[in-house]
């Protein structure tokens, strides 16, 4: 019996762990267990309670409860906790998800006990290491064992960075083994989507339709907290509005709520908040955000996984961003980098609405992801593994 020791910290990563442990009840239960340690990176009573409610995920065996802090201090909590619960549980491996201070800490707590690391979503890079996120990108790449990369672009930036791609099994962390298996949240988009439109009635709540609208998130610190970037951006959507007729949606993050208050323009603040076609709503849950997305006509984000979920739903999409680590689907066409420059978001707006045929070929895999990576562990603990051909996600519903 293998064991996983999971660790998550911030609500992309709930979401990522959810695919493993369905496809672990569905299919491995006889073979794997999972204890699940929620860090408390992010963690609200109430909105986590909703989240494991609405992902069908068991509530964490343990909740370390770090909290806010600095980097340095949030991390150190979670790897002191981490460690503790590495040596009582002994697990097989620690599974650790993307580049948050909980994937980092997890990093170097599970190396350090010589626990092999299992890293799901490994090889993103945006080549920026003044994001915090990159620099817990290459630590925890570079002391993982299993690397299982979401993209062709994934698995080239680490042969760039000296890894072996046909390395063989014993695997270590000295010899890791690569496997690009297509991503996880591609899994979850098929699964949740079928889910979301029986669950939810937000479309009829907003008086929206689909593809009648634009679906905007906003939430970085380098977009929130700079008066300049904040203003240009809703510059652009007021003009979007008046010049198409389009209407917006876009929930609010607390923290963009409190620095609009604090940073826009007053006459730009009460046009936003005045006009009929910028639907302003409070935060939404992860179901209802799917629905959002699979009926939106096209979306503007500065979220990496917004940004990757707009072409799982073959939409085009604005990234508020200078760089992507998603850059396949900028090559693809589907996305155009904008930053915070208000022309550069209104051109792209406009090159949109002029050339709405993308092609929206195959890049993400084919949504057996968690599938793939758990009958890989299995064949490499000397169990063995399933012969069966899985099924997307979307056929696994409940």
């Amino acid at each position: 019996m293998i064991k996983l020791l999971t660790i998550i910290g911030a609500r992309p990563q709930i979401i990522k762990a959810s695919a493993l442990s369905r496809a672990i009840r569905q299919q491995f239960a006889d073979q794997i267990t999972e204890v699940l340690v929620h860090t408390g990176q992010h963690y609200d009573e109430n909105m986590s309670a909703v989240f494991f409610e609405e992902l069908e995920i068991p509530q964490p065996d343990y909740n370390l409860q770090v909290g806010s802090g600095s980097h340095g201090q949030q991390t150190a909590k979670m790897i002191m906790g981490v460690e503790e619960i590495l040596e009582k549980e002994n697990p097989t491996y620690v599974v650790i998800f993307g580049d948050t201070n909980s994937t980092l800490a997890g990093a170097i707590a599970a190396s350090k006990r010589h626990v092999p690391i299992v890293h799901i979503e490994a090889g993103l890079r945006s080549y920026n290491k003044r994001m915090p996120e990159e620099i817990n990108r290459i630590v925890s790449d570079h002391v993982s064992t299993y690397l299982f990369t979401p993209t062709q672009a994934g698995t080239d930036n680490l042969k760039k960075e000296g890894f072996l791609l046909t390395n063989s099994p014993p695997y270590t962390i000295d010899r890791p083994g690569i496997f690009q298996v297509g991503d996880i949240m591609y899994d979850n988009s098929l699964y949740f989507s079928e889910l979301a439109a029986q669950r939810t009635t937000i479309l009829e709540k907003l008086n929206v339709q689909g593809g009648d609208y634009t679906l905007i998130t906003i939430h970085r610190n380098a977009n929130t907290d700079d008066s300049n970037r904040l203003n240009g951006i809703f510059r652009a959507l007021q003009i979007i509005t008046a010049t198409y007729s389009v209407k917006l949606v876009l929930p609010l993050h607390p923290r963009t709520a409190k620095q609009m208050n604090a940073l826009l323009e007053p006459e730009l603040y009460q046009a936003i908040h005045t006009n009929p076609n910028i639907i302003l709503i409070p935060p939404v849950s992860f179901l209802e955000m799917t629905t959002l997305e699979k009926n939106a006509q096209r979306i503007i984000t500065d979220s990496g996984g917004v940004q990757k979920e707009a072409y799982f739903f073959k939409k085009p999409c604005l990234i508020l961003r200078a760089e992507t680590e998603w850059i396949e689907i900028v090559k693809e066409g589907a996305a155009i980098l904008c930053d915070a420059d208000p022309y550069r978001i209104l051109g792209a707006y406009a090159h949109f609405e002029t050339n709405p045929v993308i092609p929206f070929i195959s890049l993400y895999g084919d949504g057996t992801a968690a599938y793939q990576i758990i009958d890989i562990l299995l064949g490499e603990d000397g169990n063995k593994p399933t012969t069966n051909k899985f099924l997307p996600s979307s056929k696994f519903l409940l």
